[in-house]
C-alpha cells in the first residue's frame, strides 16, 4: 500500500529516542540569521527556515561560501575554493557521511528543516575536537526549547514556493521542563521541475520527510542525559547535473550524550551511529538511453555507516587558562555496486568495493590569557587512519558479455598499485592569537596544520575503467595561515581578513582526453582576502561583504578546479515592531581561471548579479507570515561551481542554472 505524505510524516514522528544537541551559539552577531526587534534567536531562525526548505542555503549570505547545485536538492558548500571531501559536515556534534559516490546526498542534505539549526563555517584549526579542518568545517547546531514561563513549545510551519509549484509543512512540540524534557518534530516538503531565467525547465522534482526526536534530563548534581534519534527519506529526486536520478535515500541518525561537572570543569562523553541507504538510476523518472533498439538501464545500490564516539574533559584554571583533552574514535562503512542488463541482473562495477575505515584520534588544546588584552592557545592532534577495500578481489563485467575484471586489476593496470591498504599517521596542530588593542579593536592570526587521509572515493572509487581511485595516494597537507582585524566604531563594525593555504600532495581529480577520471597529488596554493562592513542604526541597517579567492596548481602552473569568482553581497534592511524588510544585492564577476581537465569546472562562467526582496511581519502575537522574492529580474545565472552534466551518454558539460523569479509565502505560528 502506498503511503501518502501525511502518513509518512505521522509514521517518522514517533520513529526514534533523542537527545538534546550541544547548546546553540549566540546569534545576535551571526551573519545568517538576522535577529530583529521582539524575536528570539530560535523565532529568527524559524522564520527564515519556513522559507528555506534546506536550510544550508542559508549560508548563500557568505561570499565565502558558494553553493554548488546539481538538482533541485543537495547543494553542495564550497568554502574558500574547496569542497566535497575538504569540507566536513557536522550535525549536533556528528560528523555526517553521504552514500552516494556522485556525491547526489552531500552531508548537508541531511540538515533539519523542521529543526533548523544553527550554522557555522570554521576555515582553520581553532580548537581540534572534531577534527583537523583541511578546507573547513559546517557545524550545525540544533538549539534546545525555551520554554519560558510555560510547560510546552512549539511551532507550525506552511510554506508554499510557485515557481516548481513547492510547499512545505512541518512543526515541532516540546513539553518539559529545566531538569528534563522531550521533543518532536516532522515535516514534509516537495516541489515539481522548476524554469531557469530564460524559462527552461529544469529537472529538480523531489520529496522530503522527516521526523526527529529529542530528550535530555539533568540531577541536581549536574550529570546530564541527551539522546536523539531522527529519520529522513528523500523520493524521486531529480539531478540534471547527472546521468542519473535518486528514486530513494534513507538516513537514519541515532545520538546519546553523557556529561557531569568535574573540578574545575566537566567531562562529556557522546556516541553516535548514522546509516544511509541510496539508491539511483537512469530509468525511474526518466527514459534511459537506447543502444541497438534496446534500453540501456542502470541502477547503483550504495551504503553508508558511521559509528563513532568521543571523550572531552574541560577543565579551567585560574580563571586565566583553558585546557582541553579528548579522543574519539570513528568507523566507516561504504559499499556501492551498479548494476546493468536486461533484467539487472549484472554487476557492472563495484563503485565502492566494500570499504572500510577506522579511525583513532587524540587531542589537546590549551588557551592562556596572558594579560586581560590578549589570548593566546595552541593545539595538537593525532590520527591514526586505516582503511581497506575488503571486495577488491570481487569480480565485475562492464556488460554482460565482457571479460571479467575485479578492483584490484584495475587499480594495478591504471597506478600499478597492488596494495589496497592504507594506514595513515596524521599529526595536526595550530598556534592562535587573539590581541584586543583598543576596547573596539582586535587583531586575530591563526596558523595552522592540518593533515586529511584521501576520501574513499579518492582512494577506492572504481566505475569501470573510466572512474578510478588510487589507492597509493599519500595523505594531503595543508598549511595555513590566516590574519583578521575585527573592530567597531559608534554604529559601524569591519572585519578584514587575508589568508593563504599551501597544500603539499594536494589530491587532484585529472579526466583524460578519453574522459577517463584519475587522481594524483600536486603542489597547491590557494591565497584569498574577505571583507566585511556593517553599519545599523537599530532601525536601518546595512552589510557588505566581499571575497576572493585563487588556487593555483603549482606542479603545472595552471588553476584549481572549482574555484568561485569574486563574490560580492550587500544588503538593506529595515525592521520596527517586529516588521523586516530585506533587500540582497548578490553579484559575481566572470570566473576565467579554470581547470579544463579535472572535469568539474563547465567551462568559464558568466559574471551576474542578483537582487532578492524578503520580508516578515507579525500579523499576531504567535503568528508571521514569512516571504521572500528571489531573482526579481528573473535573470538566467548560475553559481560558478555549480555541477556540470556529465552524462556519459550526453557528454556535453551543461552548468545547472538557479531558478528563475520565484515568490515564497510561509505562515509559522510559534507557542
Amino acid at each position: 500500500m502506498t503511503q501518502t505524505p501525511l502518513a509518512r510524516v505521522i509514521g517518522l514522528m514517533v520513529a526514534g529516542a533523542a537527545a538534546l544537541p550541544a547548546p546553540a551559539q549566540t546569534l545576535d552577531s551571526s551573519p545568517l540569521i538576522r535577529v530583529t526587534e521582539g524575536q528570539s534567536p530560535e523565532t529568527a531562525r524559524l522564520a527564515e527556515a519556513a522559507l528555506t526548505p534546506e536550510p544550508v542555503s542559508r549560508l548563500d549570505a557568505d561570499p565565502a561560501v558558494s553553493l554548488s547545485r546539481m538538482g533541485g536538492r543537495g547543494l553542495e558548500p564550497v568554502v574558500r575554493g574547496q569542497s566535497r571531501e575538504r569540507v566536513d559536515v557536522l550535525l549536533d556534534g556528528i560528523r555526517v557521511e553521504g552514500a552516494c559516490p556522485n556525491r547526489m546526498d552531500p552531508p548537508t542534505s541531511r540538515l533539519s528543516a523542521a529543526l533548523p539549526p544553527a550554522l557555522e563555517v570554521r576555515t582553520s584549526n581553532r580548537t581540534l575536537r572534531w577534527g583537523a579542518i583541511a578546507g573547513g568545517q559546517v557545524v550545525a547546531t540544533t538549539a534546545a526549547p525555551d520554554f519560558g514561563d510555560g510547560a510546552s513549545t512549539g511551532h507550525l510551519t506552511v510554506g508554499g514556493a510557485d515557481n516548481g509549484d513547492g510547499w512545505l509543512v512541518n512543526g515541532s512540540a516540546a513539553v518539559g521542563s529545566d531538569e528534563a524534557w522531550l521533543r518532536l518534530a516532522a515535516g514534509y516538503d516537495e516541489a515539481d521541475d522548476y524554469q531557469d531565467g530564460d524559462g527552461e525547465t529544469v529537472r529538480s522534482a523531489y520529496q522530503n520527510t522527516e521526523g526527529r526526536l529529542d530528550g535530555a534530563w539533568t540531577s541536581d548534581s549536574g550529570l546530564y542525559v541527551k539522546g536523539m534519534a531522527s529519520r529522513q527519506e528523500e523520493r524521486d529526486v531529480k539531478f540534471p547535473g547527472r546521468g542519473m536520478d535518486a528514486p530513494k535515500t534513507d538516513t537514519d541518525l541515532y545520538r546519546l550524550e553523557l556529561g557531569a561537572p568535574v573540578a574545575s570543569g566537566g567531562w562529556n562523553l557522546m556516541a553516535w551511529q548514522a546509516d544511509v541507504d541510496h539508491v539511483m538510476d537512469n530509468f525511474s523518472l526518466r527514459e534511459p538511453p537506447v543502444n541497438m533498439g534496446m534500453p540501456m538501464k542502470m541502477q547503483t545500490n550504495s551504503e553508508t555507516r558511521t559509528r563513532g564516539a568521543r571523550l572531552v574533559l574541560d577543565q579551567t584554571i585560574n580563571y586565566t587558562k583553558d585546557i582541553a583533552f579528548g579522543v574519539d574514535v570513528e568507523s566507516n562503512e561504504w559499499d556501492a555496486t551498479m548494476y546493468n542488463g536486461m533484467a539487472l541482473d549484472n554487476t557492472a562495477s563495484l563503485l565502492w568495493p566494500g570499504v572500510e575505515r577506522d579511525r583513532v584520534g587524540l587531542f589537546a588544546e590549551a588557551f592562556h590569557r596572558i594579560r586581560v588584552n590578549l589570548r593566546l592557545g595552541a593545539g595538537l592532534r593525532y590520527d591514526r587512519v586505516e582503511m581497506d577495500a575488503t571486495r577488491a578481489g570481487d569480480s565485475f563485467r562492464m556488460n554482460p558479455t565482457s571479460m571479467p575484471m575485479t578492483p584490484a586489476s584495475v587499480y594495478q593496470s591504471v597506478y600499478g598499485v597492488t596494495d589496497v591498504d592504507a594506514v595513515d599517521d596524521n599529526i595536526s596542530g595550530f598556534l592562535s592569537g587573539d590581541w584586543r588593542f583598543s576596547d573596539r579593536q582586535a587583531l586575530e592570526l591563526t596558523a595552522s596544520h592540518s593533515v586529511r587521509s584521501p576520501s574513499v572515493t579518492e582512494r577506492y572509487i572504481v566505475r569501470g575503467t573510466g572512474w578510478v581511485g588510487n589507492p597509493g595516494l599519500d595523505t594531503e597537507k595543508h598549511h595555513k595561515l590566516e590574519l583578521a582585524l575585527s573592530g567597531q566604531d559608534g554604529n559601524w563594525q569591519w572585519r578584514p581578513a587575508l589568508w593563504g593555504d599551501r597544500g603539499d600532495d594536494f589530491v587532484l581529480r585529472d579526466q583524460t582526453p578519453s574522459d577517463q577520471v584519475r587522481y594524483r597529488s600536486v603542489s597547491a596554493r590557494l591565497l584569498g582576502v574577505e571583507a566585511a562592513l556593517q553599519w545599523s542604526n537599530g532601525r536601518w541597517s546595512t552589510r557588505s561583504k566581499l571575497a576572493s579567492v585563487r588556487g593555483e596548481n603549482r606542479d603545472d602552473g595552471t588553476a584549481l578546479p572549482q574555484i568561485p569568482p569574486v563574490q560580492f553581497v550587500q544588503t538593506l534592511a529595515w525592521q520596527a515592531q517586529g516588521h523586516t524588510l530585506q533587500a540582497e544585492w548578490q553579484v559575481a564577476r566572470r570566473q576565467e581561471r579554470i581547470d579544463p581537465v579535472s572535469g568539474l569546472d563547465a567551462g568559464p562562467s558568466a559574471g551576474y548579479g542578483v537582487l532578492n526582496l524578503s520580508g516578515n511581519h507579525p500579523l499576531m502575537r504567535n503568528l508571521s507570515l514569512g516571504w521572500a522574492l528571489d531573482n526579481l529580474f528573473d535573470k538566467a545565472w548560475a553559481p560558478h561551481v555549480s555541477r556540470a552534466n556529465t552524462d556519459p551518454f550526453n557528454p556535453e558539460a551543461v552548468r545547472v542554472n538557479e531558478p528563475g523569479r520565484t515568490l515564497r509565502v510561509a505562515l509559522t505560528a510559534r507557542w
